[in-house]
């Protein structure tokens, strides 16, 4: 086995024991995306600026409903999508003839999570309206993070590795 997905299959393993104590760090966009450029060896990219933009990819784009009754994604869905990208690039911007190949990683990805939780949409998974104040309450109080939404972020780092193994030995070794 490759050294860099072992340390995917370790961090995996760490993920499972520690994510159900974070609850105040708890943000599945934030964690997915972190916890994959911090395999990668990137703390550079750990920056706040990379923190502040998965923020509000969590919750569903914060709690987003469209006029269509649409509701955003989980945040550890969007963070999966950033962190294929990222390893896809490499140490590089990708060019604009790869994007079809991230999109079709980034499709599988969707696929997968969809069809091993049922949906995507945050307020599906998690039964929280993150745009409404008594509805995080609840969710705080019901210990949704601790019991269901931390698995998503494993899920999550867990397939990017599994889509993203060619790449990881080509680019990241």
């Amino acid at each position: 086995m490759s050294e860099i997905i072992e340390r995917f299959n370790d961090k995996i393993k760490n993920l499972e024991e520690t994510l159900p104590d974070l609850k105040e760090e708890a943000n599945c966009s934030v964690l997915t995306l972190t916890t994959v450029l911090e395999i990668l060896g990137l703390p550079e990219l750990q920056s706040f600026y990379l923190n502040n933009l998965a923020v509000p990819l969590a919750g569903g784009f914060g709690g987003f409903k469209s006029e269509k009754d649409w509701n955003g994604p989980c945040g550890a869905v969007c963070g999966g999508c950033a962190a294929i990208g990222i390893i896809m690039g490499g140490q590089k911007r990708l060019k604009f003839s790869d994007h079809m190949k991230v999109y079709q990683k980034v499709t599988k990805y969707v696929h997968n999570f969809e069809k091993e939780f049922g949906s995507v949409a945050c307020k599906d998974l998690c039964g929280t309206d993150f745009s409404d104040l008594d509805s995080i309450n609840l969710y705080m109080e019901n210990k949704i993070w601790e019991k269901q939404c931390y698995k998503y972020v494993v899920f999550g780092v867990d397939q990017v590795k599994k889509l993203t193994k060619f790449d990881l030995k080509k680019k990241w070794q």
